[in-house]
């Protein structure tokens, strides 16, 4: 065999590998590489009528409860924000005690690894 077909051969075993890897990850961690169970942050006033501003994010890249918990606490850690993540529906509903700034909603998401494809008021 020549330099060049080992080679070859040793970058496919490596790609292999850490496909194999990845996969197995996934399968026991989850598609986000969280743990046992997603935590969720919990919002201390949870008085709806304390949150007069409301919308719902159409959210794209959620595919576990892992995903929703991420999203939702960096919502949550927003001042004067309650978010409730509905991975079924791929949104999450907001609340907050000031006026909305959806491009702070938008970065939040993204931040967190997720895209806002919709903002509905």
């Amino acid at each position: 065999m020549s330099a060049s077909t080992i080679i070859i051969c040793l970058a496919l075993l490596l790609i292999v590998f850490y496909t194999i890897k990845s996969y197995t990850k996934k399968l026991n961690q989850g598609c986000c590489g969280g743990g046992d169970a997603p935590t969720r942050n919990p919002v201390a006033d949870k008085n709806a009528s304390h949150y007069p501003y409301h919308c719902v994010l159409a959210i794209r890249g959620m595919t576990c409860d892992h995903c929703a918990a991420r999203i939702e606490n960096a919502l949550n850690a927003l001042d004067g924000t309650w978010a409730t993540v509905h991975l079924k529906k791929n949104e999450a509903e907001v609340r907050t005690k000031q006026p909305l700034d959806e491009n702070l909603l938008r970065r939040t998401v993204a931040a967190a690894g997720y895209t806002v494809t919709e903002v509905r008021h």
